[in-house]
């Protein structure tokens, strides 16, 4: 339980509790830690919160950072665990996020590939692959030289971010599409007023 009240700050807060999860071997040496986006949601905090959080556990020498792979229990050197969960499906579940805070709002664009490569530290195939995994689903669609945008509220998945993975644990597919769904296909979505002046701030 946090005490965003008191006087200990939020992301020290946080790095001990990802210190005690490690002490308790659920997070495991080489095993991949949570991504920035994912500790956001997960804690309703911001984004540079979720840097500090990081940052904190280096600072600590809990954890190591592979620029464009993520942040590992461990030294430098390690050997890391095969994990289940693919990067892209860090980016994507971090948009949708976004999607339902409101920040990316329905027939409005998403972040360009650019701003999302620096905002995940992922590559381009990596990003291209979770947008493209987000049409599928249902929550965005692609307009041709025109950009991605949001798709309206009532073509999102009939679940939740993650809903499939809470529920079997194999590291499914998070999001089910509901039937019907766009599969991939371009400006399937109904568009509205769209704008066309570029991407949304990161």
């Amino acid at each position: 339980m946090l005490d965003r009240d008191g006087p200990v700050p939020i992301y020290v807060q946080i790095a001990e509790l990802i210190e005690q999860r490690i002490s308790d071997g659920e997070l495991r040496p080489g095993e991949r830690v949570e991504s920035e986006s994912a500790l956001e949601a997960e804690f309703d905090i911001a984004r540079t919160t979720a840097r500090s959080v990081v940052r904190e556990l280096r600072r600590r020498r809990l954890v190591h950072t592979i620029p464009g792979e993520g942040t590992y229990v461990g030294p430098p050197g390690v050997p890391r665990i095969r994990q289940v969960r693919a990067l892209y499906l860090d980016v994507a579940h971090d948009i949708v996020s976004r999607i339902r805070r409101g920040e990316l709002r329905p027939n409005r664009p998403i972040p360009n590939e650019q701003a999302l490569m620096m905002r995940h530290g992922a590559a381009k195939v990596t990003v291209r692959k979770a947008v493209a995994y987000l049409r599928e689903q249902g929550w965005v669609f692609a307009v041709p030289r025109g950009g991605v945008f949001v798709c309206p509220p009532h073509r999102w998945p009939a679940e939740g971010p993650y809903g499939g993975w809470a529920e079997n644990g194999q590291g499914g597919e998070p999001f089910r599409r509901r039937p019907g769904g766009n599969g991939g296909s371009e400006a399937a979505c109904p568009s509205g007023d769209r704008e066309r002046s570029g991407g949304v701030a990161p």
